[in-house]
């Protein structure tokens, strides 16, 4: 049997009126209900980070959300990042870095390194910054990577997603 809820969500930018199937994640919504299909479905169990996608300002994967809990959240995705016809700048690190190669993770990965950063730069430690004092913590390759191991590449495109993420924290400091 099917319960719907109405939500509100506004979605890069754009306010939605919705009646949702109290089942229904957050990742369905979007790609299944919206169209909105740059996030992408990986494992669909939280466990790839593909899924990533930026609520109220942190990251979160959808695919273990459920958007009936989010009524009245901003959610922007690797489609609402774009601003202007310009790249957001870890949108533009990747391609200058050659982040990517099949691309499948490449949205959540972009979405989680934006969220990681923000975190980052509030000082929330990681587990190899645990015994640091620093604000922010040094970001080193120990810490990216641990600061973003839930986001999975298969082509291991890693060494070319972290100079990216690392040229984007140096710029925005």
């Amino acid at each position: 049997m099917q319960h719907d809820v109405d939500i509100r969500l506004t979605i890069n930018g754009t306010s939605h009126h919705l009646a949702v199937d109290t089942r229904t994640t957050l990742l369905d919504l979007l790609r299944e209900h919206l169209h909105l299909t740059g996030t992408k479905k990986g494992c669909d169990h939280g466990q790839c980070g593909a899924c990533t996608v930026l609520l109220d300002g942190k990251r979160v994967l959808s695919c273990l959300s459920l958007a009936a809990s989010h009524d009245d959240a901003q959610v922007i995705t690797i489609e609402g990042l774009c601003k202007e016809g310009h790249l957001h700048p870890m949108q533009q690190a990747f391609v200058e870095h050659d982040g990517f190669q099949c691309g499948y993770c490449t949205p959540g990965q972009i979405c989680s390194a934006i969220g990681m950063l923000r975190e980052w730069k509030a000082g929330f430690p990681s587990m190899v910054t645990m015994e640091r004092r620093e604000h922010p913590p040094h970001l080193d390759p120990a810490d990216l990577r641990e600061r973003m191991a839930g986001n999975l590449c298969r082509c291991s495109a890693y060494p070319n997603i972290h100079a990216a993420i690392i040229d984007v924290a140096r710029h925005s400091t």
